[in-house]
């Protein structure tokens, strides 16, 4: 065998030299790789070896970040995890994420970065060292700009609202310095006698379940809507049978009555509006004449609601947005996202300045009408949200679930105040008392109504007569008559004789 005798290794030709190989060409071959024949050598190798090898890389990433997700950081606290959701510009809540679920999504999105974003988050300049990479991803607002129809009604909304504000707080605080008014003794007074309230009557409004019930601005007249899709009105105090519309095709979902409603209005003026199933809502004459057929919500609506000053109507529906409507052309001058999931609860302050909204994503909203801002979140629900109304004060807010609670949330402070055991199954409707918010009404589908002390939160006295879920709740506008409606078709009305 000769000195220079080759012998191949590995597919690379070496010499020998006495035996023994070069290994300063090995290291070098291998510290200075061929690149393009490397790309060449792995574009021709087989398919199944090709599959072989991004398995292979694949299955290091997930290693990896296995490795990096056993080392990332994240705090315990549930504060601190939204802290850092919210400076990573990430959705604090998921619709039924639990502490933990929101944890390990911290986790993940923290493993993902390098360690100088980590350790930036950490020290909490990330928002603006990710600023200067990308400012126009993190700076720039996002909104769609208005018609010229909604800049009108909001500069409309701005001044009636901050005229209406102005007189209530005015009422306020003469009734509070008045020698002759004592607005604590009136509300105790209203709370006992709602010990007395029992059924007065109770009536078949429909063949199938009744949806929802409502009392006219003046008292003199009760609607009823039912999943047969009829709109039925009935006389009061008699609760008489007087008109029947065929209002929808399918089941109707919503019911209001117009705040400027009254016995002298005439056939052309809005009276009532429905919302139904079929994806539309309707404006209707106390004559039962059709008067707008407002139609753009691509799935099913859920409550509606007047505005107060009556110039408009509010629609909630399945598709993620709540609409605002102008009765004077039947337009939709507004569509407003900001729920990952159905809205279905939809309710307007009295001074007309602030709309909240509940969705089945579990978070309610509050949002001014007046800049069209979303000024506050509700979080606190664990379902769905059902239901909500404000309290004539302007700054109470009640909101029923899915989750077997009403809450009472406070404007001046921002939060929730009070959670309410209020049923064992949902809560289906929840109603103050319209002339001074001395009581509050929710009902469920444990077929119970309850009525609640708005001042202590404390329970008065529990209705008990339907056979079935209740539906629906309202207060007459003197506040003597309470009217539920339920699954077992029928509207009951309750009543005391010393109600003041």
């Amino acid at each position: 065998m000769s000195d220079d005798e080759m012998v191949e290794a590995e597919g690379v030709n070496m010499p020998i030299r006495h035996g023994m190989i070069n290994t300063d060409d090995l290291v070098q071959q291998d510290e200075v790789p061929n690149i393009e024949q490397q790309a060449a050598e792995t574009l021709s190798l087989p398919e199944a070896s090709r599959e072989a090898q991004e398995k292979q890389e694949e299955l290091m990433r997930k290693l990896e970040l296995k490795r990096r997700l056993r080392s990332a950081v994240v705090p315990t606290d549930p504060g601190e995890v939204k802290a850092l959701l919210r400076q990573l510009a990430e959705p604090i809540t998921l619709f039924g994420e639990r502490e933990g679920e929101r944890r390990d999504r911290l986790r993940k999105l923290v493993a993902s970065m390098d360690p100088a974003e980590q350790e930036a988050l950490q020290q909490g300049r990330l928002p603006l060292e990710l600023d200067d990479a990308g400012p126009a991803l993190r700076r720039e607002k996002f909104y769609t700009e208005g018609s010229p129809a909604l800049q009108e009604a909001r500069r409309t909304l701005a001044h009636k609202s901050l005229q209406r504000a102005a007189d209530r707080l005015a009422g306020a605080k003469r009734r509070r310095e008045s020698p002759d008014e004592d607005e604590r003794a009136e509300a105790a007074a209203m709370v006992d006698s709602l010990a007395q309230i029992s059924n007065q009557s109770s009536e078949f409004a429909d063949e199938r379940p009744i949806s929802a019930c409502r009392f006219s601005p003046d008292g003199s007249l009760l609607a009823s809507t039912s999943w047969s899709g009829h709109l039925k009105l009935w006389s009061m105090p008699a609760c008489q049978h007087q008109q029947t519309i065929r209002a929808h095709q399918d089941r109707i979902t919503g019911l209001d009555w117009h705040p400027g409603w009254g016995p002298q209005s005439g056939s052309e003026l809005p009276a009532l509006a429905t919302g139904a199933s079929d994806r539309c809502a309707r404006v209707w004459s106390s004559t039962g004449k059709l008067l707008h057929d407002l139609r753009g919500h691509e799935e099913r609506l859920g409550r509606i609601a007047f505005h107060p000053l009556g110039l408009h109507l509010g629609t909630a529906s399945f598709d993620q947005t709540w609409r605002l409507w102008d009765l004077a052309t039947g337009q939709c001058i507004l569509e407003q996202e900001g729920h990952s999931r159905a809205v279905y609860a939809l309710a307007f302050q009295q001074d007309g300045a602030l709309a909240a909204t509940g969705g089945l994503d579990a978070i309610g909203r509050v949002w001014d009408l007046r800049s069209g801002r979303s000024i506050m979140a509700l979080e606190g629900h664990v379902k769905d949200i059902l239901s909500m109304d404000w309290s004539p004060n302007g700054y109470l807010l009640a909101s029923g679930s899915n989750d077997n609670t009403c809450r009472i949330w406070d404007m001046r402070k921002r939060d929730c105040t009070y959670t309410l055991p209020a049923h064992t199954s949902l809560v289906s409707q929840v109603r103050f008392e319209p002339s001074d918010g001395h009581f509050l009404v929710t009902a469920g589908y444990d077929n119970l109504t309850k009525l609640w002390d708005s001042r202590g939160l404390r329970l008065v006295k529990t209705l008990a007569g339907h056979e079935g879920k209740v539906m629906g709740a309202d207060v007459s506008a003197d506040s003597r008559t309470i009217v539920t409606a339920g699954y077992d078709r029928t509207i009951k009305l309750w009543h005391a004789d010393d109600l003041t």
